[in-house]
């Protein structure tokens, strides 16, 4: 089993905080995003994985590419990268990585993040991933017959096609034919919205009577700007407290300071005179004292001082003192 990850855009939504890192690479609880999306994937599968293949832009660096095949190691697999350089799609992205393109494979978007429990159907040519939403009209969705088989993808529907939102994961018996649906695609020049769609060499397999069935998820959580992050760090927070999983580093040092659960706390954090938590995540090495944090997400070594933070996201190595509470700022930003 192969993982494909298209991930070559930095996130202009997310900025200031994509301006130094790509948005997939943002710490939720603790940990990057694609990671938790990769492992999460992993899980559900709960078979090998030969290959994890990311699709970046060039710009991200050495740093990021080790990063990322260090992942793909961690689960056991080959880790390869490849370069999209132009935002010509998400069919495009995918056939930027045309040579890791056989065999079953999973294809997952780095944006968003998933809980799931279910078993995957392996008879079928493919399995999209699905989530019951209340805003249908806001999402592509799809449309099933009486065999509960997908028959049809639809964008925003203006008229109620069904509430189930393609969430941009998709499981290919054989992503080879995908691949080959996608390359005439290209050759023809299809293009929606200016770009070249992957939902193109989907309808042109379904048009072939291959059998697409949905896999849905229990929850869905979405990374696209700095709001819905603060509240998918919060949710994952409280997951992985109920899992029963530690998030407290042993070192953190406490001097008149109260910790609320859920929190990820990382090695090396020093709180003095704070309350942290609920619902907030400290990268390593980061300083907090005279403040109150709740409901935010704060990367690694960032210092922050009388303050009074709610709905806050603070970069790395930055350094915060002041009263503002709903605050954005990016990395080794300044604010006093």
């Amino acid at each position: 089993m192969k993982i494909i990850v298209p991930m070559a855009g930095r996130g202009s939504r997310l900025r200031p905080h994509t301006l130094t890192i790509p948005k997939p690479l943002i710490p939720i609880a603790g940990k990057p995003i694609v990671h938790r999306l990769v492992e999460d994937i992993a899980g559900v599968l709960n078979q090998p994985i030969d290959e994890v293949a990311f699709i970046i832009h060039e710009s991200f660096g050495k740093k990021v590419e080790e990063d990322l095949i260090a992942i793909a190691e961690k689960l056991g697999a080959k880790g390869t990268i490849y370069y999209q350089n132009e935002a010509l799609g998400t069919g495009h992205a995918i056939m930027c990585a045309k040579d890791s393109l056989s065999g079953p494979a999973v294809i997952a978007y780095a944006d968003t993040l998933i809980r799931a429990d279910f078993d995957l159907d392996t008879s079928a040519d493919s399995v999209i991933w699905v989530k019951q939403v209340d805003q249908p009209e806001a999402f592509g969705v799809i449309n099933l017959n009486d065999k509960n088989e997908i028959v049809e993808l639809v964008e925003k529907p203006k008229e109620f096609v069904s509430d189930l939102a393609v969430i941009g994961i998709y499981y290919f018996k054989d992503v080879a034919v995908l691949k080959e649906e996608l390359q005439l695609v290209i050759d023809n020049n299809i293009i929606h919205g200016g770009e070249y769609q992957i939902n193109d060499g989907i309808k042109q397999m379904m048009a072939k009577g291959m059998k697409f069935v949905p896999g849905k998820v229990d929850e869905w959580m979405d990374c696209g700007n700095k709001e819905v992050t603060v509240d998918t760090n919060t949710r994952m927070l409280g997951f992985l407290h109920a899992d029963g999983e530690d998030l407290i580093a042993s070192d953190v040092k406490k001097e008149n300071a109260t910790i609320i659960s859920p929190c990820y706390i990382g090695e090396g954090v020093v709180l003095r005179n704070a309350t942290v938590g609920p619902n907030v995540s400290l990268g390593k090495g980061c300083h907090v004292i005279d403040s109150t944090i709740k409901n935010s997400l704060v990367q690694t070594h960032s210092h922050i001082k009388n303050a009074n933070l709610d709905n806050a996201m603070i970069g790395n190595h930055a350094s915060f003192d002041g009263n503002f509470t709903s605050i954005s700022i990016g990395d080794y930003s300044v604010l006093n």
